[in-house]
């Protein structure tokens, strides 16, 4: 029996060694559902609570399609960093989409650790993994209309932020719907934002699909340019989602305050 369970333990080391990175990210799949056991930490005697608490994400909205991300270890990350609506703390990770300048910027702020652009690059599409104390990074390239109505390839980026067992996912400037292997790699996702303006990025009813395909239990929509555009889209999900309207910019999320009800929260902001 000994000599047994050290051989099954012998072959499952090696499988670990040997299998894809990917397979190992915390929010993908079945991967994500498995109890992950955390090395345990010894902190320093003059260690000072972080302003998030353990096992949550701050989410505040800035504007249009970016949001501050912020976690127990300090980290900030800011989505479709740009020259016209910036978070007023210089992030550590930035993440950019090139359809608009609204979406990315070519002089980001100096002093940023990790500027993520979302687009192909020597007509490679655009690869990240990231991890920056307890914030891990990566990306799933889509495709954008160009201004001719052709398409370029990987335009677009998916990014997806892991945060303890947290996955965000922001769809970026999302042009088409998704396939089998886009959901794959994207995997589960507990808190999704979308563009909603339902014609420069893609038609409502469409998105309104891919947000049936991901099925994550919270919706936060971006990217509207009126009240009734947003209405619009609310009105699309109220058979299938509640509808929570924030007081203020900003949330905390946990594990604990995911809706058991698929829903949709609100932040205002600048759209």
């Amino acid at each position: 029996m000994l000599r047994r369970s050290a051989l099954l333990v012998a072959i499952f080391s090696v499988a670990i060694s040997l299998a894809p990175e990917r397979l190992l990210a915390a929010c993908l799949g079945a991967v994500a559902q498995r109890e992950r056991v955390m090395p345990s930490r010894v902190m320093p005697a003059n260690f000072q609570p972080a302003a998030v608490p353990t096992s949550s994400v701050r989410v505040t909205f800035v504007g249009h399609a970016t949001f501050l991300l912020e976690t127990p270890q300090g980290v900030a990350a800011a989505t479709d960093y740009n020259d016209y609506i910036r978070p007023s703390v210089r992030p550590d990770i930035v993440t950019m989409n090139y359809a608009h300048t609204t979406h990315y910027t070519d002089h980001p702020e100096p002093g940023i650790r990790h500027v993520l652009r979302g687009w192909s690059y020597q007509d490679k599409p655009a690869r990240h993994n990231v991890q920056f104390k307890d914030m891990r990074v990566r990306n799933v390239p889509t495709n954008i209309r160009n201004y001719g109505n052709g398409t370029e390839f990987d335009g677009n980026s998916i990014f997806i932020f892991e945060v303890g067992d947290l996955c965000l996912a922001h769809l970026g400037h999302l042009h088409h719907k998704l396939t089998p292997g886009h959901l794959a790699d994207i995997g589960r996702i507990d808190v999704l934002f979308v563009p909603v303006d339902g014609g420069f990025t893609l038609n409502i009813f469409d998105m309104q699909e891919v947000i049936t395909q991901l099925a994550a239990p919270l919706v936060v929509p971006m990217h509207y340019f009126s009240e009734s555009t947003l209405e619009r889209f609310l009105a699309r999900l109220r058979d299938s989602h509640e509808i929570k309207l924030n007081d203020g910019p900003s949330t905390l999320i946990s594990r604990n305050t995911i809706p058991k009800k698929p829903s949709v929260m609100v932040l205002p902001g600048p759209h």
